[in-house]
């Protein structure tokens, strides 16, 4: 990010500042693309998954995993922010300088693939949701035909976001957009259920956010009685811990990934 771009946004703040707390926040909000596109990143599929099976595996019991997770997180890549708009370098030419080639070039190549793990199955979700929820491309080779168009789509996006300052714009405002929108689906999704003849069971959910390190090494309470009813308990409970673990560490890598440790200082620097 240039001196210029950096003095005119600290203008934008302080003339906001002037006019009130409302306009503060709509120039915070203007100003916080790389935040946003953060958001995307997380609300995405492998988030979803992650949260499906921790809720079947667990229940409300690991509600506190991804929260956690998050706020390791939120700590991590503000630390990374304040090196890079500190120093100005990019982040792969100062890892190599300041630290080590082999780490630098170790953590590009496990970007790449974590890139490759989390993206490659949007396109089975994306294929999933214009099929079974818009009825589109159910033809013989329509898989094909959906890969290929959200491939379109997702290529003329990326090539939005480097075209021009113009097309970083629209490429912002349509990140928002889309992320707002699936902030306000789950809240309505809540809404709804909350309100519905059977309701949530507030109570358990909220104790769900409490941590419990312990469901890393013993099954689920809601498993335990299953578990010791079974003629192999030990056998029963090393399969479940170990299924456990790794829906866990998934759910967790899922809400703050490698790759976002690469995309947010470049995108700071932008």
């Amino acid at each position: 990010m240039s001196e210029s771009t950096v003095d005119k946004q600290r203008e934008m703040i302080l003339a906001a500042e002037k006019e009130g707390k409302a306009a503060t926040y709509k120039t915070y909000i203007k100003l916080s693309g790389p935040g946003w596109l953060q958001s995307a990143i997380t609300l995405g599929g492998g988030s979803l998954a992650g949260s499906l099976y921790l809720g079947i595996i667990g229940g409300y019991e690991l509600m506190w995993l991804q929260p956690l997770m998050m706020i390791f997180g939120i700590v991590m890549l503000s630390a990374i922010g304040y090196v890079v708009l500190s120093t100005g370098e990019r982040p792969l030419a100062a890892l190599n300088k300041h630290v080590n080639p082999v780490l630098g070039w170790g953590w590009v190549i496990a970007t790449l693939m974590a890139n490759m793990v989390w993206a490659m199955p949007q396109f089975s979700l994306g294929t999933a949701a214009l099929q079974q929820n818009l009825g589109l491309f159910t033809f013989d080779g329509g898989n094909y035909v959906c890969a290929i168009l959200l491939f379109i789509i997702g290529a003329f996006v990326v090539w939005l976001y480097d075209a021009s300052a113009r097309g970083y714009k629209i490429f912002d405002i349509a990140l928002k957009v889309m992320v707002g929108i699936v902030v306000l689906s789950f809240f309505l999704v809540v809404f709804a259920l909350t309100f519905s003849s059977e309701g949530l069971p507030w109570g358990k959910i909220f104790a769900g956010f409490i941590p419990k390190p312990s469901l890393i090494f013993e099954p689920a309470s809601s498993l335990s009685a299953f578990v010791q009813a079974s003629s192999a308990p030990d056998y029963w409970s090393n399969v479940i811990v170990s299924d456990q673990r790794d829906r866990l560490v998934a759910a967790a890598a899922t809400a703050v990934g490698i790759n976002m440790t690469f995309l947010l200082p470049y995108s700071l620097l932008k």
